[in-house]
């Protein structure tokens, strides 16, 4: 090379910018960040062996290789040193003390995909590049079979064992191990899971990874609702009277509330529970203090129901300690969203209502909380923030109320020490990125800092100068948020999770309204997938504007496969006057789900007679399909058509059975016969294998899907279950679980509508 007159250490330089120039001109590569998807080669990091390091755990798997790949040879580029060089100088600039530029997302579905969704967005606006941070997923093979989106959007994925989430997701050995393995500078752990469970961001700590979220002895103090009440009032929040009221105590050095003031507050036998009910007064709330979701909660209005229900809680959530708090009738439940940082800042992103609720899952959100006035809303966010400072809380998390609006009383419920499902409500009415947030507050970044944040506060964005956040108020929203849940539930069987494949996903965003779901096109939900799939924000000038603006979006989403979901229902609630009026408690939903005073109706013969089309219609498919294939094997029999061309049909539905005999006329043009009457039906298929129908003048947009219950069918966007006639004698589910407990003996005479198993 000398003799060209090029240095030899320029010659090999040039030479490897060459390779990569050739390697990624390659067809069928897709390069994403460290990591090359080809087609030819399928690649993803397996569940890394502890004896592993870094540059071994990455293999290439095909039916020609299974070679180990150095990464730090193979993948370390120069531009992935300019990145985390910009993020450090961004740090730097900011006054932060860490650069965090590779994040493992432990966790899955609508959390995961918010998260990267959101931190890319950042990333751009900020850095000017979206693929600035790096994100690492765990992914089950339940998830990659389900085409998860956000194994799509992470940067590589580590695959984790499938089953429940003990094995996964929650699983805070693994969690470790991959963060280690694979170098990140931190983990994000969305809600659920493991986000709350103490001993990740103490092990992570411990290996010198930052968790995005509160320390370890605070998440446990907050974590665990008995602990919090006592610390909310010791920090004078307001209380409901409850098993421990009156109890007072700070954390320990340990970080903890101490072990004997703890116990004053938890009841560890029915006995004691029904001591404490007749003190309290029912109706009474029985909770696992280490419970969340709906699980480890039940309400109990009378002294006989009270030891079954005790277990029930105990059974949720095993080993979890049980406290108890007297039923808050007419009660809204009023949520304030809080953020602090290691430097003893805590801020109140205002807030939002959550009353609209299913046996306490939370349906709809909404925000600013227009119920409470503002200066009382005022205090209940100044009340959040001393319990933040107090205890010294660090990240997002989000201070619980419940609120009389007619007494304007409110009493503390819990603190939650993570990011919410329904935090984009607070970012669409303050503007700012909750995420992004986490991820600074993570970086060592003060909350006075952050650009967004000042804006809100009404600061000139570019400045440093401290703002003291219990004495500044911020700029009020000048909009109303209000937000639905999609969920893969079936509001015909008492909200049952359904599970199954999704063949579409059809929804637009508006100016008004946007979404997000975690499964798209050929997705599914799994069995061990939280039913949410999907979440939808409208906002507008008022609460009235963003609820119309909602309205018309839910009946715009078109969800097809074996899933069934809330979305008919919901629109319905909202149509109802008390939502419309903003008169509903956290007790309404669940009353009109016990009295069935919502649902949505199709006439019965409407629906018998768009069945027996749809049957029509699909039996002459399959004996087409059937006729065709036997041409094809040479059999020339004229013997199948006969039945083709004209057959019976019965549809059984309401308790009434229906005996159509169809006629094959011509091409997608049917004769139906019914007690002397004769219906004409032409149908067109859609591409989607939707059904475009004139049934004698009437037009009907059908599309049916068979499950093992019945035939499911959309009938003009209304879902009906046309269920399959069994043996009465057999007792079917229509959902896959696990039996927890029968409820009656062996011989029992059970009542109609009277529960006799518990599925899980």
């Amino acid at each position: 090379m000398e003799r060209y007159g090029i240095p030899f250490h320029i010659f090999i330089i040039l030479a490897c910018i060459a390779i990569t120039t050739c390697w990624r001109a390659l067809p069928g590569i897709r390069i994403r960040g460290h990591y090359d998807l080809r087609s030819s080669v399928t690649l993803n990091v397996r569940q890394p062996s502890l004896h592993h390091s870094r540059n071994t755990l990455v293999r290439r798997f095909s039916s020609a290789v299974d070679e180990d790949i150095d990464t730090d040879a193979d993948f370390t580029t120069f531009a992935t040193a300019t990145k985390r060089a910009n993020i450090q100088n961004f740090v730097e600039r900011m006054g932060g003390k860490r650069t965090i530029q590779r994040i493992l997302i432990a966790n899955n579905g609508m959390a995961a995909t918010k998260a990267i969704l959101s931190l890319r967005q950042w990333a751009y606006m900020v850095l000017g590049d979206e693929r600035a941070i790096e994100f690492v997923a765990m992914a089950t093979r339940d998830d990659l079979n389900a085409n998860a989106e956000f194994i799509r959007l992470a940067d590589t994925f580590v695959e984790v064992p499938s089953g429940s989430n003990k094995n996964n997701y929650a699983n805070v050995d693994l969690i470790v191990n991959i963060a280690v393995a694979q170098r990140v500078d931190a983990v994000w752990p969305g809600w659920g899971h493991a986000s709350e469970n103490p001993r990740l961001p103490s092990t992570l700590k411990s290996k010198g990874i930052q968790f995005i979220g509160p320390t370890a002895p605070v998440m446990a103090a907050l974590g665990d609702k008995v602990s919090a009440n006592i610390l909310a009032q010791t920090a004078l929040v307001p209380s409901i009277p409850w098993s421990g009221e009156g109890i007072t105590s700070a954390l320990n050095d340990e970080g903890v509330i101490p072990q004997d003031i703890f116990n004053k507050a938890c009841l560890f036998t029915a006995d004691q529970a029904a001591t404490m009910a007749d003190k309290i007064g029912y109706p009474v709330m029985l909770k696992a203090s280490e419970g969340g979701g709906g699980k480890g909660i039940r309400m109990v209005k009378q002294p006989e129901d009270l030891r079954t229900s005790f277990i029930q809680v105990q059974n949720e959530v095993p080993g979890s300690p049980i406290f108890m708090m007297q039923l808050c009738t007419q009660a809204r439940h009023l949520e304030v969203q809080i953020v602090g940082d290691e430097y003893g800042n805590a801020l109140a992103l205002n807030g939002r209502d959550c009353s609209t609720q299913r046996r306490f899952q939370k349906i709809f959100e909404e925000g600013p909380p227009t119920i409470a006035p503002k200066d009382v809303f005022r205090q209940m966010e100044l009340s959040a923030q001393r319990l933040t400072q107090s205890i010294g809380y660090i990240g997002a998390g989000t201070v619980e109320y419940l609120y009389n609006a007619a007494s304007n009383k409110y009493f503390f419920l819990e603190l939650n020490p993570r990011l919410q499902v329904e935090h984009p409500v607070t970012e669409g009415i303050t503007g700012v990125n909750l995420p992004s947030v986490q991820l600074q507050v993570a970086m060592g970044i003060a909350l006075y800092r952050i650009p967004e944040i000042r804006e809100f506060f009404g600061e000139n964005p570019t400045s440093a100068e401290p703002i003291d956040f219990m004495k500044q108020n911020y700029r009020y929203p000048t909009n109303h948020v209000i937000a639905a849940r999609i969920t893969a539930e079936n509001p015909d069987e008492g909200f049952k999770p359904t599970s199954g494949k999704i063949e579409r996903v059809k929804f637009q965003s508006t100016n008004k309204v946007w979404g997000y779901f975690s499964v798209g096109a050929n997705g599914g939900i799994h069995e061990f997938a939280d039913s949410q799939f999907g979440h939808l924000f409208a906002s507008g000038r008022t609460r009235e504007e963003a609820r119309k603006a909602l309205v018309l979006a839910l009946k715009e989403i078109d969800v097809r496969g074996d899933i069934r979901t809330t979305v008919e229902y919901l629109i319905k609630l909202l149509e109802t006057k008390e939502f419309k009026d903003n008169t509903i408690d956290t007790s309404w939903l669940d009353g009109l789900i016990r009295e069935k005073s919502i649902s949505v109706l199709v006439d019965p013969q409407t629906v018998a007679l768009s069945a027996a089309v749809y049957k029509a219609h699909s039996h002459v498919l399959t004996h087409t399909k059937d006729f065709i294939e036997s041409l094809s094997k040479g059999q020339t029999s004229l013997q199948s058509l006969p039945s083709m061309l004209s057959f019976p049909v019965e549809v059984t539905y309401d308790s009434v059975k229906y005996s159509f005999a169809a006629k094959l006329m011509g091409p997608n043009y049917f004769l139906l016969r019914i007690n002397g009457q004769t219906i004409s039906a032409r149908i067109r298929e859609q591409p989607d294998k939707s059904l475009l129908c004139n049934i004698s003048g009437n037009s009907f947009q059908l599309f049916g899907h068979v499950e093992p219950l019945g035939l499911r069918m959309k009938i003009n966007g209304a879902t009906v279950m046309i269920p399959t006639v069994y043996n009465p004698s057999e007792l079917r589910s229509d959902v896959t679980g696990k039996i927890v407990r029968f409820l009656q003996q062996d011989r029992d005479f059970v009542e109609k509508d009277e529960p006799y198993v518990e599925v899980e």
